[in-house]
């Protein structure tokens, strides 16, 4: 049986599983292939509960953790509407193809209603077959304003942290 729960932060199984699963995750090809960092691991459930407009949805199939997504709310300056940005999105690799994902967007999309959000939004990568595909399955598709703009792209520029700037300029 599975079922897709909204994680509570505060709840030590919840925070376990989702790590646990963000971390198979990160070792994942599509997910960068390397393990969480062991800070990451060890700051996130509290820098999660400190942000405001952060949802974690969780999968389970006979109560063991299979899925998770975690949720940013972000703003739509031309709708003038917050927006739920999909930033994590992962079913385990011995979970895939029970349509484990397709429950968990149904879920997430259920609760953007709920909060009155005016779209969804995520990143993949575009040689990510099976995820782009249940994407589309699920109403989403590629921005674009018109064919004459072209679609947009995700660009990214990394920064260091002061702490790594202090290391530098020590």
């Amino acid at each position: 049986m599975t079922t897709i729960v909204n994680a509570n932060l505060n709840n030590p199984q919840h925070a376990q599983d989702l790590l646990t699963l963000l971390d198979d995750y990160a070792k994942d090809p599509m997910g960068g292939g390397t393990a969480l960092p062991a800070h990451s691991r060890a700051g996130l459930i509290a820098a999660l509960q400190a942000r405001s407009g952060v949802h974690a949805v969780l999968a389970y199939c006979d109560d063991r953790a299979a899925g998770l997504a975690i949720c940013f709310e972000g703003f739509s300056t031309f709708a003038c509407q917050a927006l739920l940005n999909i930033h994590d999105f992962a079913v385990h690799p011995e979970f895939r193809g029970r349509g484990i994902g397709r429950r968990m967007m149904e879920h997430i999309t259920e609760l953007a209603q709920q909060q009155q959000y005016c779209k969804l939004t995520l990143e993949v990568l575009s040689g990510n077959a099976p995820a782009l595909a249940l994407y589309h399955a699920s109403g989403f598709a590629n921005y674009e304003l018109g064919p004459t703009q072209g679609g947009a792209v995700m660009l990214q520029k990394k920064l260091t942290t002061r702490a790594e700037r202090a290391l530098i300029s020590e």
